[in-house]
């Protein structure tokens, strides 16, 4: 009753052996003497031909391990083949019950590192491994990306250096439908070829939300043709933010007490102290420059609140003309870039969409590799990342049968 067992399955023995300085609860489990069991493909009583000696790591009794061991029964099928009948608490191929495995992943799902586990159940964190990439394969072929019409992607680091891994994300349910190793165009061929094979043709992704990476540009041009494209609001911003300190490093080469202050002219007016706020408008005032590449960067921010396309094009425009007139370099080389993704930048004012969920995303999946202490394997921080940002759906057992 403890275990779940029905017919024929019937408890033979117990055994409680001591070994070294604990002990294991042996269970040995048996069948109806004359029982016929039914072929899986044909349907059909089928007797049993011979039997074949398996065992299964089960959930600890008290303190002490516990250990499934079956005769397991092979039958003779009517085409006269020989097929070993599968037993009802655990999976094929599997050294451990369902409830063992389901209990590890409930470790897993209360963020405990998978070698954390190993050390708790007292197993190699190589097997846990296996039975956690067993149960999110499952999950995430049943996972429904269907449908979907606006689709972000972005890149999250791997491990230190330049090891990468591409995400693509349902804009509108905020969850991760494909992750794939490297930053290339290729990445955006391999997420084209997921959606499809999930019933979600390119034809129908209608908005793709990118930075501004060459070979995210030239891949999602050739494989979602028809959709428009957002460069993302955040990265446009880093990239206005990376020129007003270019202005205040080449402003520092001649003036020091503009020293220590990277991100006075960076953070937003709210999250700024009184007194640094009159520091930074003191600063503005004795340094023209510093003062007009600031006012530039304050002013392009009226571009994202704008409704009107053609009004944001218009501004965006004038915006480009006051960068020239100014003369100052960094922004200048700023707007170049607006200028050849301008398209790309005034779309923002209709999508509405950005990076912004897959920042906080690739927050979440940075987290995670921080509490693992990185990943050597690339498919099990893939699997990691379907687990923890895929909104996936498991059917863990609670029973064994």
């Amino acid at each position: 009753m403890a275990l779940g067992l029905g017919d024929p399955w019937q408890i033979k023995a117990l055994e409680l052996k001591t070994e070294g300085s604990g002990k294991t609860l042996l269970i040995d489990v048996g069948f109806e003497r004359g029982h016929k069991f039914i072929d899986p493909e044909s349907g059909e009583p089928c007797a049993v031909h011979d039997t074949v000696e398996r065992s299964w790591r089960h959930l600890n009794f008290f303190e002490h391990e516990c250990y499934l061991r079956c005769r397991v029964p092979r039958i003779r099928t009517l085409q006269g083949n020989v097929r070993q009948i599968p037993v009802p608490w655990a999976r094929e191929g599997s050294g451990f019950t369902l409830l063992f495995e389901a209990f590890s992943m409930l470790l897993i799902e209360s963020e405990m590192p998978v070698n954390k586990v190993g050390t708790v159940v007292n197993e190699y964190p190589n097997r846990i491994w296996t039975v956690f990439n067993y149960w999110v394969s499952i999950a995430y072929s049943k996972a429904d990306h269907s449908g979907i019409t606006k689709l972000g992607i972005d890149e999250t680091s791997a491990k230190k250096g330049h090891n990468y891994v591409t995400v693509g994300v349902d804009m509108d349910n905020r969850n991760v439908i494909h992750a794939t190793p490297g930053k290339g165009a290729a990445t955006i061929t391999a997420i084209k070829d997921h959606l499809e094979s999930k019933g979600t043709p390119s034809d129908r992704v209608q908005q793709v939300c990118i930075d501004l990476s060459p070979s995210f540009i030239s891949g999602v041009t050739k494989e979602f043709a028809q959709a428009s494209i957002t460069f993302d609001r955040f990265h446009v911003k880093k990239l206005l933010n990376k020129a007003m300190d270019d202005v205040r490093k080449l402003e520092r080469r001649s003036h020091q007490l503009l020293k220590g202050h990277k991100y006075t002219f960076l953070k937003a007016n709210k999250r700024l102290s009184d007194r640094q706020r009159k520091e930074r408008d003191e600063l503005l005032e004795l340094y023209p420059v510093l003062g007009e590449a600031y006012r530039l960067k304050q002013l392009f921010d009226d571009f994202w609140e704008m409704e009107n396309i053609q009004d944001a094009a218009g501004f965006l425009a004038f915006w480009c003309d006051l960068v020239r007139e100014a003369g100052i370099i960094p922004f200048i080389k700023f707007s170049n870039t607006v200028i050849a993704h301008w398209s790309g930048i005034v779309n923002y004012i209709d999508s509405r969409i950005s990076n912004g969920v897959l920042e906080g995303i690739n927050s979440k999946i940075q987290l995670v590799k921080r509490r693992a202490r990185g990943f050597r394997n690339p498919q099990n921080f893939i699997n990691m990342i379907y687990f923890n940002c895929g909104k996936l759906k498991f059917d863990y057992p609670q029973y064994l049968a």
